[in-house]
């Protein structure tokens, strides 16, 4: 897999949970960023290839490479029972129920890193896997975010309540305001696919549904955004229990 860009190839290089095996720059004036990149990679004696940027901009198919690329020989998905047996703190996860879009799964896989969720969970099958465009829409943070794939996304959700995690699921027809509902509970946040949204089947395993309110004439969100809108709501509470809490101790 080839990436490309600053962030994401400084974060793929400090990660364990990928190996990168050749890193490409380009001759011209480098970049804010670089200097540390090739410090990284000759601490862990990453070969490094110097090139000219129009020979950068064809290995990367003309992408905003930033001076730099490099390829990617694996990357780790993780295991969910590891991921429940391992996390900190109360549970959240995020569970994508067939997002197409490479962007979109980047942006939620950065967006669930900033937020603090366990991991990510996405299906075998009719959905994007990470790929050099996932990483670089999540800025790298696919390298720290664990990303769980499996074969059935409904089999999974089980599974995690049995593990007494509450299922919360996404849609514009749920009666229940995302606000109005207590988010500090253990949590998966179910996200469905561009246009057709949570699965029948996926929808029956999730405990409550919720929208988020709209007040223009379109009733929906792109999937990373309403994604991202669920997830900081999820945090807000929690942090503002935490401060209650923290309060309250002082008495």
């Amino acid at each position: 897999m080839m990436i490309h860009g600053i962030g994401p190839v400084y974060e793929a290089l400090r990660s364990p949970r990928c190996q990168v095996t050749e890193l490409w720059v380009a001759y011209t004036r480098r970049a804010k960023g670089i200097d540390k990149i090739l410090r990284e990679a000759e601490s862990r004696k990453v070969p490094i290839r110097h090139l000219e940027r129009s020979r950068l901009n064809t290995l990367t198919k003309n992408a905003t490479h930033q001076g730099v690329a490099g390829l990617v020989e694996r990357f780790d998905y993780a295991d969910l029972d590891h991921v429940l047996r391992v996390g900190l703190g109360d549970p959240l996860l995020l569970v994508l129920d067939g997002i197409e879009d490479p962007r979109n799964l980047g942006a939620l896989v950065r967006t669930a890193d900033a937020c603090g969720v366990w991991g990510v969970v996405i299906p075998k099958d009719r959905a994007a896997g990470v790929t050099g465009i996932v990483v670089k829409s999540s800025a790298g943070a696919v390298f720290h975010t664990p990303i769980m794939v499996v074969t059935n996304i409904s089999n999974t959700l089980r599974k995690i309540k049995e593990r007494g995690i509450w299922v919360i699921g996404a849609t514009a027809e749920a009666k229940l305001d995302l606000y109005r509902q207590d988010l500090r509970i253990p949590l998966a946040v179910v996200i469905g696919g561009e246009g057709r949204g949570i699965r029948p089947l996926v929808r029956q395993h999730c405990d409550f549904l919720v929208s988020i309110p709209m007040k223009g004439q379109i009733n929906s969100l792109n999937a990373s955004v309403a994604g991202a809108v669920i997830l900081y709501e999820v945090l807000r509470q929690r942090q503002e229990r935490s401060q209650s809490t923290r309060h309250t101790d002082t008495f």
